[in-house]
């Protein structure tokens, strides 16, 4: 039931939005339930005219750079085992199993990777521990070991170059996940005919969508000091990571998009940690009561900052506003409960299986594009119970 609500939700945000990579900003929306049919439909037209701008500029972009660009598909109610790749060897390096995200990312890959066919004895995942000699070291082990096929979501993604010489020199099939390598480096993939290629969203369709959901309330909501601004902290991720500079970047343009100005308090680095943010934002808070939005680039964060918001006497929704990214289950009972204003849904689903199929395209000859292309979805109070639904 899981895939087919997922498949649902997935094929409603692409009806709106064509992601290609590195290029992508317009908005999607989960499907709704039928009494809010008509919203729906409403903010789907709104964003016709962005999608096919961007399908433009995107198609130009990929004749530049030569980078292949699929969509990702649509996760399906069942999947069919491949008996040709039981004797297959996958090593998978995620750069910390700690992350709240990486968590359900990795125990859904391996789900679609055993449905697909390989064996879960000959599946092994590596820990990095968020440091990238670790996880270099890791990365010569499956090596040395004749691993079949490589699926690495880098500590760092500065150094995804010195990573995919090495794995290519071994003659290894090479996916990258959810940290996506800067486009030189996939410019590259297209134009030596590498087997490498990336699964993932584009960070800044989840920045937008940030901005959006801020940028929807109306000046009018958001403004509780009266000078016309929207005062806001910004909560960073990594600095390494791609997704943190993209989410930064544009949750604060798509508010300056829809004409409403905004003014900074304060910006940090949260890397991703609940605790570190909590510390960070009560910090904020105490030198600007006057804040009146919190960005936080993940949902971690976000949980970081709703307990600094509560021990600072405030309430989000009435004194202050509050968007992550990722959809934690435990950001989504908050949006639920009115506690939480927003966050994005990372699709870990249809990466995890477009990661596993990315994986087997490989084994079997099929091969695949250079950038294969997962959508975000937007969740608020309007459609947090089909997205809830979506990840149980």
């Amino acid at each position: 039931m899981k895939r087919k609500v997922v498949s649902v939700l997935l094929s409603a945000a692409m009806a709106t939005t064509i992601l290609a990579g590195c290029g992508s900003s317009a908005s999607t929306t989960a499907s709704a339930p039928a009494s809010e049919a008509a919203p729906a439909a409403s903010e789907a037209a709104s964003t016709t005219a962005d999608a096919a701008s961007t399908a433009a500029d995107d198609a130009t972009a990929a004749a530049a750079d030569g980078i292949t660009r699929a969509t990702a598909e649509a996760v399906p109610d069942s999947i069919e085992a491949d008996t040709s790749l039981a004797d297959k060897k996958v090593g998978v390096c995620i750069y910390q199993f700690s992350d709240n995200f990486m968590t359900l990312f990795r125990q859904k890959l391996q789900e679609d990777l055993v449905a697909m066919g390989f064996k879960e004895e000959n599946i092994t995942f590596a820990d990095g521990a968020n440091d990238q000699g670790t996880q270099t070291g890791q990365i010569d082990n499956f090596i040395a070991d004749q691993v079949d096929v490589l699926i690495i979501n880098p500590v760092n993604s500065s150094s995804a170059a010195t990573i995919t010489d090495k794995v290519v020199a071994a003659n290894i099939p090479l996916v990258y996940i959810n940290r996506e390598p800067d486009e030189a480096e996939e410019t590259r993939w297209a134009t030596e005919g590498l087997n490498v290629c990336y699964v993932g969203c584009d960070a800044r369709q989840s920045g937008t969508m940030q901005g959006e959901i801020i940028a929807d309330l109306g000046i009018d909501t958001i403004d509780k000091n009266g000078n016309g601004q929207v005062d806001y902290i910004m909560i960073e991720g990594d600095p390494e990571n791609v997704d943190a500079k993209y989410r930064t970047e544009f949750s604060v343009k798509a508010v300056q998009d829809a004409g409403l100005e905004v003014n900074e308090l304060d910006d940090e680095v949260g890397n991703w940690d609940q605790a570190t943010a909590q510390g960070l934002v009560a910090n904020a808070l105490a030198s600007h009561p006057e804040t009146e939005v919190v960005f936080c680039n993940n949902d971690a964060m976000g949980l970081g900052a709703l307990q600094a918001i509560q021990a600072a006497g405030k309430t989000v929704n009435e004194d202050i506003y509050l968007v992550g990214v990722d959809a934690l289950t435990e950001a989504l009972e908050d949006i639920k409960a009115g506690t939480y204003t927003g966050t994005v849904f990372n699709d870990h689903l249809s990466q995890a299986y477009n990661t596993a199929l990315a994986a087997k395209n490989f084994l079997d000859g099929t091969g695949n594009a250079q950038y294969i292309g997962c959508d975000y979805v937007k969740v608020t109070t309007d459609n947090v119970d089909d997205i809830m639904a979506s990840v149980q």
